[in-house]
């Protein structure tokens, strides 16, 4: 008896194995085989206009008393200036007194539209971090091969790109057949509530139906991805959620000297303890899963053989993806503790302790789910729970077979030699978050390849882009929009 039970299970591994392997040998590679073409060459003017770009200060801040109207308004007029062809040829619409849509009309009205995004602001530099730079952060320097500056990466260098793009195309003579929208916010880096959502609203009050719009957001990446020696350029076909989350405790308080068993600050502390020990489940979502699938084919055997059964060894690979604090936020409803507020003097108990707790919620969950978390964690009727700030659900996930994603796939082949394309999830937010009435394919890619220490100037120090990848930026969008509009 025992005999046959070992004879079974002898087969039934065998089975798993014949399966396991022909799974792995099947698994074929998604990457369109697609020539790369000659560079064409691009006025350095380009790398001027970007320099001056960088040294209008067009900050966003928290505090909107701080926000300096006249820079946005310099940026306004200098974009007039420098792009003469498309300021008198494109329809332009000054939306909200500080952000710009533009629209280069189709000779087929019939074609949907398509939109390219990209925002003026940028983030504020650190005054205790400005030593750390190598150059003035809003200097727009032209050295070494590279322009230096706020907004070279994020994402002045994409409003410059796309406007260059344009003036190009013109004096090229050519004409879209699909109408072509720019969309130009002034505020993203605080959450586009008065730049990206109003022109949002004004493209919906006029019945745009977008065949895609493509802002900022993934990149292509050297040398990032684990077992992959080409560049992976990420096209971002969700992003996550946005939520705040306040808990609040009101106890008594008293002398220092004589304190009670629980305190505010011991009871929320060891609330956003038991969060940070018990996070939302780990989850290989639609916009992961499709990455697998791309970026599988083209891993080394093992790592092949785990992204081909994903149904036998999900396990595995979540395993990998968390040992990273970015692969951890790749497949998790992340937590972060990130405001504490309590007490005022050193030998007063508080009576009362709050603290801010923010989420990104992974695409297929939603904000309730995260709050029945918290209730269900905490376990404490004391404490006050309450949603602040703006907040946004995931980002439904585009279509990775719609006409909108094989072109930039086409156009990324094109332009950039021996680089693999990959369909992806956006952890951090974008300006898309406004545009889900607009389009149902909304993709979030910058044309321009980023290493390790790259990653780190974006909100960080020494922020700075090679002259050569803000050509292929210009070559890319000119590229993509010969494919999407002849």
């Amino acid at each position: 008896m025992f005999k046959k039970f070992l004879k079974i299970i002898g087969i039934l591994l065998l089975l798993l194995i014949i399966v396991v392997l022909f799974n792995t040998f099947t698994y074929k590679s998604k990457q369109l085989q697609e020539e790369t073409i000659t560079a064409i060459a691009i006025s350095d003017d380009c790398i001027q206009h970007l320099s001056d770009a960088v040294k209008i200060k067009t900050v966003s801040y928290e505090d909107p008393s701080k926000f300096d109207s006249t820079a946005f308004k310099q940026l306004i007029h200098y974009l007039t200036k420098t792009c003469p062809l498309t300021d008198s040829v494109l329809e332009k619409i000054i939306i909200n007194q500080y952000s710009l849509l533009y629209k280069w009309g189709g000779e087929d009205v019939s074609l949907k539209p398509i939109v390219l995004m990209g925002h003026m602001d940028v983030v504020p530099v650190d005054e205790e971090q400005q030593e750390k730079w190598n150059f003035e952060p809003f200097g727009g320097d032209i050295k070494e091969g590279f322009i230096c500056g706020r907004g070279t990466l994020d994402d002045k260098v994409n409003v410059i790109g796309i406007l260059e793009t344009i003036e190009l195309l013109l004096k090229e003579g050519f004409k879209p057949k699909r109408t072509i929208y720019l969309a130009f916010g002034h505020d993203e880096e605080i959450g586009g509530e008065n730049g990206a959502k109003r022109i949002a609203e004004y493209l919906e009050m006029q019945h745009i139906n977008a065949e895609f719009v493509l802002d900022e957001g993934m990149v292509i990446t050297k040398g990032i991805v684990p077992g992959i020696k080409p560049d992976v350029a990420l096209i971002g076909i969700s992003e996550k959620g946005y939520l705040s989350v306040e808990l609040s405790v009101e106890m008594e308080g008293g002398h220092s000297s004589m304190p009670a068993k629980e305190t505010p600050i011991g009871v929320l502390s060891s609330a956003i303890a038991k969060l940070e020990q018990h996070p939302m489940p780990a989850r290989i979502s639609e916009p992961v899963h499709y990455f697998l699938d791309y970026i599988g084919p083209e891993m080394p055997f093992f790592s092949k053989l785990a992204f081909a059964n994903q149904w036998l060894l999900k396990g595995v690979i979540i395993g990998k993806y968390e040992a990273s604090n970015s692969g951890y936020a790749t497949v998790h409803t992340t937590t972060a503790p990130t405001i504490f507020r309590s007490g005022y003097k050193d030998n007063v108990l508080p009576t009362v302790a709050s603290a801010t707790i923010n989420f990104r919620i992974l695409p297929g969950e939603i904000s309730d789910d995260v709050i029945t978390h918290i209730e269900k964690i905490i376990k404490d009727t004391r404490i006050k729970i309450n949603k602040t700030g703006h907040a946004n659900e995931a980002a439904a996930v585009s279509d990775i077979h719609s006409e909108g994603f094989k072109q930039i796939e086409k156009s990324i082949h094109q332009v950039f030699n021996n680089t693999l394309v990959a369909p992806s999830l956006m952890i951090g937010g974008t300006d898309e978050k406004h545009y889900s009435k607009i389009s149902t394919n909304l993709f979030r890619f910058l044309p321009v390849a980023f290493d390790a220490e790259d990653l780190k100037r974006l909100h960080g120090n020494n922020e700075k882009i090679s002259i050569e990848a803000f050509k292929n930026c210009i070559r890319f969008y000119r590229q993509l929009i010969l494919n999407s509009c002849n």
